[in-house]
């Protein structure tokens, strides 16, 4: 299908959506394809091997967990972070993994589970991307009944080796069902222009071709309440987060700190000289709830999950007119905000990419940036001129990010990383709001050239754990 908003906002389990939730969903889907083809209750052995990227900082990254809990059954959407803690318990005390049993639990097969059964190779990396995974399981002989090789692509995103053309040719057939198709930002340009809208109009009217008004507003409404309840649930843990670096947890104490600045002791208050320390919290608060596994919302990965929640925290919060709105009016720009925000997001899906592991940081944190901007220009009245302006300005300064976490995690540079895009992006927006629209670099040249960036960088500063600071700064 075509990439929509609710492929780029999707919910899932930290820490990362390429090294987490991609490979969970790939695994959930063999074990799916498994029980389908009626060879689940013949399966004596499984052996999985993960290749490049996903082998390189697999640990650090939550893979080989992410993987047994799809082996199980369990979507990344569904997971709940209690029933990760419980199964990854399980599995550990009993050696055993229960595959295909998240449904049902009696259809599963007990199936002996070692840290043998899951081969790295961070050194191959396979033709079609560098997160490479394959599946395969055999019975008591020895015969292998079914195997598959998926690529985590980014975002969550997962494609089957061998199925790479007919997914591209699918995703081509299904843009001729849009009603408004655009792949660049001229297209999407062409299409305001000859019609007269903004460009969370045109995204509006493409999501139409799949879902109703009311689906839209309402599943954009439920995106905005899981990065709400992702803030709600970071700022009430204390300590370090898990990994062995011992990065302390700074939201909670942040948090404390605002609201002690809240005016006659209104906690919903929010005194505009503190608009950028509010905008750190909430990006502080989301990315380390997903080192710490957390629920969150690809925005549109893991890795940047803070960026766009900040954003628009600001929109609702500090935006002009903001402090009389109604709630129809909070909730307006919530959907207007992430409608535009997610055709920027289309248009370095379709051009680039987003996976740090093929194009770096610029990828995930910069592509964030690039689409909150956007949100934010489109909610306090830009034209489209000026949405496309602030989104290019925004990348165009994070072209070049690297992707070196040190020990692997997602954790240092990654969560400041993200508090400083946020502002970044506020800046792109105010900038090109005070622009007329026009501008000497188009969004198209940037995005392309991100993706040329990305193709000559180095591998090993491209989420490998083998570069930058993850070999300049000593662990422990």
């Amino acid at each position: 299908m075509a990439v929509g908003v609710f492929d780029l906002f999707s919910i899932g389990i930290g820490p990362s959506s390429s090294h987490t939730v991609g490979p969970m969903r790939a695994a959930a889907v063999f074990a799916g394809e498994l029980r389908e083809s009626g060879a689940l209750e013949r399966v004596a052995s499984l052996r999985v091997d993960l290749y490049g990227s996903l082998a390189a900082t697999g640990r650090g990254h939550g893979t080989m967990t992410a993987v047994l809990l799809g082996l199980e059954g369990y979507h990344p959407e569904e997971i709940l972070p209690e029933q990760v803690e419980e199964r990854l318990a399980s599995i550990a005390e009993t050696g055993t993994l229960n595959l295909g049993g998240a449904v049902d639990p009696e259809s599963g097969v007990a199936l002996p589970y070692g840290e043998g059964d899951m081969i790295l190779h961070p050194l191959t990396v396979l033709p079609r991307h560098t997160n490479g995974m394959k599946f395969s399981v055999s019975d008591a002989d020895g015969e292998v009944l079914h195997e598959a090789t998926f690529f985590s692509v980014g975002g969550g995103f997962i494609v089957r080796e061998g199925e790479e053309d007919a997914a591209q040719k699918e995703l081509e057939e299904s843009k001729k069902e849009l009603p408004l198709p655009f792949r660049t930002a001229a297209e999407l340009m062409g299409r305001c222009a000859s019609k007269g809208l903004g460009i969370s109009d045109i995204m509006f009217i493409n999501e139409r071709a799949s879902r109703t008004e009311e689906e839209i507003r309402e599943g954009l409404l439920h995106i905005w309440s899981v990065m709400e309840a992702c803030v709600e649930t970071s700022l009430k843990r204390e300590g370090a987060l898990p990994g062995g670096l011992k990065v302390r947890r700074r939201a909670p104490d942040w948090h404390e700190r605002l609201l002690k600045e809240a005016k006659d002791e209104d906690p919903d208050y929010r005194d505009p000289k503190y608009w950028q320390e509010w905008v750190n919290l909430i990006a502080l608060a989301v990315n380390e709830e997903n080192a710490s596994g957390g629920r969150v919302v690809t925005a549109p990965t893991n890795g940047a999950a803070g960026i766009i929640p900040a954003v628009l925290y600001y929109a609702l919060h500090f935006a002009p007119g903001m402090d009389t709105a109604t709630q129809q009016d909070r909730d307006d720009v919530v959907v207007k905000f992430l409608l535009a925000a997610g055709a920027v997001g289309v248009l370095y899906k379709e051009q680039a990419s987003i996976s740090g592991a093929e194009v770096g940081c610029q990828g995930e944190v910069g592509s964030a940036s690039s689409m909150a901007a956007a949100g934010l220009a489109e909610v306090m009245g830009g034209s489209p001129g000026q949405v496309e302006n602030a989104a290019e300005i925004a990348m165009e300064h994070n072209l070049g990010l690297t992707c070196d976490p040190i020990g692997g995690l997602v954790q240092i540079p990654c969560i400041e990383r993200n508090a400083i895009a946020a502002a970044k992006a506020i800046n792109a927006a105010k900038m090109a709001l005070w622009g007329d629209g026009t501008h000497r670099v188009s969004l198209d040249e940037v995005i392309v050239t991100m993706r040329e960036t990305g193709k000559d960088m180095s591998s090993k500063y491209k989420e490998t754990a083998m570069g930058g600071l993850a070999v300049n700064v000593v662990e422990c």
